[in-house]
């Protein structure tokens, strides 16, 4: 995937160091960098008109950090002397979801730093808007080391399911250029219908026709959840990327119960690319 597009959504917490990573990346891959502020709107805590003081007063800080961070950002970009611009949106969580969804149709890919994984509603928003509204990739960075576009050590989760082969596809030339990739599965199944007789060999000889560099890895989990031995495995390797499909259930079971792509975004300190 060639990147000519990056589109980073920044909230207010942790925003310097999310537009500072935004930044980096947009350098690394010489592409223009699109920075969109948000904010959920802080609803009024009264049906009753007109709404009370104290609630205008904190609606009008929060504009005013979001403004200030949208000033950050544009200073950043300058010293930094790449091409950009930013926006700042300070909506209701469901028409923030489809301005974001809106905005990213137009972006190669999206990048979601730590400030916006530590809020769980605006992480919804944005992992909907994106991964799963518009089907754009999203790349989540995490607090720890650095985040990179170029990774040389990639962990692909496996399930031989549509959202792990559409993932695994977006970021088809990252795997190309990558030194390692290691294909992962927990518990394959080997049943005709699931994963046939060898799991993950068609999908490691799709890539390997492309040049990436494969190795298949079927993991017990030892009645372990999926996710925790996913996470293991990629610490254990050193790996700079995880790969994977966004939501293998329905939305509503997943927002309900979890599910590994819930846990891995919340719980994972290495960078996490998903497509749906």
């Amino acid at each position: 995937m060639s990147l000519k597009t990056l589109l980073a959504i920044v909230g207010a917490t942790d925003a310097g160091s999310d537009i500072k990573s935004a930044i980096e990346l947009a350098r690394e891959s010489d592409a223009h960098l699109s920075i969109l502020v948000v904010g959920a709107a802080l609803q009024p805590v009264t049906v009753e008109y007109p709404v009370t003081t104290a609630w205008i007063e904190q609606v009008q800080k929060e504009t005013d950090a979001l403004h200030q961070i949208r000033l950050q950002a544009e200073d950043m970009c300058r010293m930094n002397d790449i091409s950009f611009d930013v926006d700042c949106l300070y909506e209701d969580l469901f028409i923030l979801q489809s301005s974001i969804g809106m905005r990213s149709i137009y972006a190669d890919i999206v990048v979601g730093g730590h400030g916006i994984r530590a809020d769980v509603e605006l992480r919804r928003a944005v992992v909907a808007a994106t991964a799963f509204d518009t089907r754009t990739p999203l790349f989540l960075i995490s607090s720890a080391g650095r985040a990179s576009l170029k990774p040389t050590n990639v962990l692909v989760a496996w399930n031989s399911r549509p959202e792990a082969a559409n993932a695994a596809k977006a970021a088809l030339e990252m795997l190309i250029a990558a030194d390692e990739v290691h294909l992962v599965l927990i518990d394959p199944d080997s049943a005709y219908l699931k994963s046939g007789d060898e799991p993950g060999a068609d999908i490691a000889t799709f890539l390997a026709r492309h040049g990436a560099k494969v190795v298949v890895e079927q993991l017990a989990s030892g009645g372990r959840r999926t996710e925790e031995v996913l996470l293991q495995h990629a610490r254990e390797l050193g790996c700079d990327m995880i790969v994977m499909g966004a939501y293998g259930h329905s939305r509503l079971r997943e927002r309900i119960f979890g599910g590994v792509t819930a846990s891995i975004i919340e719980g994972c300190n290495v960078p996490v690319l998903m497509a749906r």
